[in-house]
């Protein structure tokens, strides 16, 4: 895993490709330059983690460029949850629970992911509080999109009378 400059994203992905994502939709340009800025954005090659089980959940991670999995541990085994693409995130349930992570983040190929940490997503807060409230906005829908996978995933596993 390698750091990577906001310029080169900046280059490869502008920002209008940018708002296609889930987490960017309807930023203001000075929030997004910011983000990128004073975020940390990580190159992953394929196989390589972004985070572990058991590892404080300080950050959320979107993913700018590939894919990665949610591998959850349960009772000694491993089950991927879910697949996490382009402008969707991944830690923010840990981050936000003051818990740590429950599963591995995994790239399933070469990808390029932007971590935004307690620290940072404060800062967003203070001096951005109108995108603060979008991003939120923003997390809420994924959050309740995986919440309904997750929901007809055990309806559909479940033992039917």
């Amino acid at each position: 895993m390698k750091t990577i400059t906001a310029e080169s994203i900046h280059n490869s992905l502008p920002q209008e490709i940018l708002r296609q994502g889930s987490l960017f939709g309807a930023l203001s340009d000075e929030c997004i330059n910011f983000v990128l800025e004073e975020g940390q954005i990580l190159e992953l090659s394929e196989g390589e983690k972004v985070f572990d089980s058991g590892d404080e959940g300080n950050a959320f991670y979107v993913v700018l460029d590939g894919d990665l999995s949610f591998v959850k541990l349960h009772a000694g085994q491993q089950f991927n949850t879910r697949n996490i693409g382009f402008g969707e995130e991944i830690g923010f349930v840990a981050m936000i629970a003051l818990h740590p992570h429950a599963g591995y983040a995994v790239a399933n190929c070469n990808s390029r992911v932007l971590e935004i940490t307690s620290t940072l997503f404060a800062l967003i807060h203070q001096n951005y509080p109108f995108d603060f409230g979008i991003i939120s906005l923003n997390l809420a829908r994924d959050m309740a999109r995986n919440i309904r996978k997750l929901s007809n995933a055990l309806v559909d596993n479940s033992i039917k009378h």
